[in-house]
């Protein structure tokens, strides 16, 4: 029985803390077309973002501000994600990915100067995680559907961090290990 039904309302006892070992392993690729299950599970963490960035509904259920949330964060190996974001151009972004992958990249790097967070962190970690400024991802969309999108700016930096989380791989595991602030030569700050 699936606990995330429609009905469900996800919150931070739900997210998986860094040190679990689901956060550190590759995710296996979800059957498509999706399952019911995998459909209402999405739809609650597309649900449990929009909560978590309305300021009265996160104050009333304690909820963290994000702006993705993969699978595995709420505990399922399923190579999935959902992503709610609004752009450096205020634009508003809604991502629903089942088995994405990054198909081609730019050389170009941004960061993010405050740098990155994550809802499986309850930590302040100091450092640049540098990303690449332009990708292009191919996937499933919830009903099944081949999808490609090409992405740059903030969207890019989110979605990575999401595709990392498939494959096992935290933020700060990009931060460079002596020196949290160096960065690669072809970087720039998102804001730049």
């Amino acid at each position: 029985m699936n606990k995330f039904h429609s009905n469900y309302m996800i919150t931070m006892k739900d997210i998986v803390r860094e040190g679990t070992p689901i956060l550190h392993q590759a995710t296996e690729n979800v059957r498509i077309p999706p399952s019911t299950e995998d459909k209402e599970t999405l739809g609650c963490m597309m649900r449990f973002l929009k909560n978590s960035q309305n300021p009265q509904l996160a104050k009333t259920y304690k909820l963290r501000a994000g702006v993705g949330l993969s699978a595995n964060q709420i505990g399922l190996n399923k190579r999935m994600f959902v992503a709610y974001l609004t752009d450096e151009k205020g634009q508003e972004h809604e991502y629903t990915f089942l088995n994405p992958k990054i198909m081609s990249h730019s050389l170009s790097m941004i960061y993010l100067p405050q740098g990155e967070g994550c809802l499986s962190v309850n930590r302040k970690i100091k450092g640049f995680v540098p990303r690449y400024e332009r990708i292009k991802v191919k996937g499933f969309n919830i009903e099944g559907e081949e999808i490609e999108a090409k992405l740059s700016g903030y969207p890019s930096i989110v979605i990575q961090h999401e595709i990392d989380h498939l494959n096992g791989i935290m933020f700060y595991d990009r931060i460079h290990k002596e020196h949290p602030f160096k960065l690669p030569e072809n970087s720039k700050s998102l804001y730049e």
